[in-house]
């Protein structure tokens, strides 16, 4: 029988609900802290096979979860692009901002197979000690790395990236372009060296008005999900449009998935209307709910577990573990889900 994670990508309820958690494989776990000050360096750390699959693998190995979620991070392809990454202590990526015809002219895909090959090489070492949970890879979606490649860093408003794609379209349009063909490529590789599922994390999708949400996010990941399903037809996709609200519907019938992650903010039963019933939902568990614990964790789980039942459903939170989460509390989170 297909794995529980594949069968609800196919469009089936299954009870209880297969589980796995956004960063489940990170800064809560003592196991990870432990080689994250071995490596020194979070990219060089991402880019080890080694030991990315043995950060990949931690959490099966504590809590049996049905799905391994890659370790790495989002703008990695825009390395394999040719422009320059690091991490500082605290601050999340950095890159030297593209704000100009000139600069993009400097990145092209000629490099992104040899920079990311070590990412493949983390997939193929996952892929052969998985047992049965399923392997998930992944990518930041086009409009979320643009805006890290324009800006620069993070941020909460990524202003520069969202001017450019007002004051000059064409521009924006070259670059979303560029990305979806660095993450055919990465996201191709990532599926022949055994990744089952495919997920796009479209982190700053909510920033935008509804038309720019369809030009910048829903297009290109329709664009990027017809050509994964043109190389690859059987390795589902899920995408996270976080702070969708109201486009959640548009994106969900447009964008080419699978399956939708829901943020912390959505009502589950207002999601399960929104979206076709053959698609799969994911989420929507608030991380502070497991930061704690007891009671609280318990009936926010059980509401939404109450609210999905019934139809393809993988839980999960609406955005990233915490580093400051006991794992107990994680493993319990599991044993109820489980139990449901």
């Amino acid at each position: 029988m297909p794995k529980k994670v594949l069968r609800v990508l196919a469009g089936q309820a299954v009870w209880p609900p297969p589980v796995w958690l956004m960063r489940q494989a990170g800064r809560y776990l003592p196991e990870y802290r432990a080689l994250r000050a071995e490596a020194g360096d979070f990219l060089k750390l991402c880019l080890t096979p080694e030991k990315a699959a043995e950060i990949t693998l931690q959490p099966l190995s504590r809590f049996g979860m049905d799905a391994a979620i890659l370790f790495s991070d989002l703008p990695i392809v825009s390395l394999g692009l040719g422009q320059a990454l690091r991490y500082a202590e605290g601050e999340g990526p950095i890159l030297p901002p593209i704000r100009t015809a000139a600069d993009l002219d400097a990145l092209s895909t000629a490099g992104v197979a040899d920079i990311v090959s070590p990412v493949w090489e983390t997939v193929r070492r996952v892929a052969a000690n998985l047992g049965d949970a399923t392997l998930i890879g992944f990518s930041g979606a086009p409009f979320t790395v643009a805006c890290y490649m324009v800006e620069g860093h993070g941020s909460r408003e990524f202003a520069a990236a969202r001017l450019m794609a007002y004051r000059d379209p064409a521009l924006f349009q070259r670059l979303i372009d560029l990305i979806i063909e660095g993450n055919l490529i990465y996201l191709r590789g990532q599926a022949d060296a055994g990744a089952e599922v495919l997920m796009l994390f479209d982190s700053w999708a909510g920033m935008l008005p509804p038309g720019e949400f369809r030009r910048w996010v829903i297009e290109p990941t329709a664009r990027l999900a017809a050509g994964l399903r043109q190389s690859h037809p059987h390795v589902p996709l899920i995408g996270f449009p976080r702070l969708a609200g109201s486009m959640l519907a548009d994106y969900a019938l447009s964008a080419g998935v699978q399956g939708v992650a829901i943020d912390t903010s959505m009502k589950p039963e207002a999601a399960a209307l929104m979206v076709p019933p053959e698609i799969a939902l994911q989420g929507n568990l608030d991380p502070l709910a497991v930061v704690a614990g007891g009671a609280p964790m318990h009936e926010a789980t059980s509401r939404i577990l109450d609210a999905l039942r019934g139809r393809p459903h993988i839980f999960n939170l609406g955005h990233g573990i915490v580093p400051q989460t006991p794992p107990e509390h994680v493993g319990a989170l599991v044993e109820q889900i489980r139990a449901a």
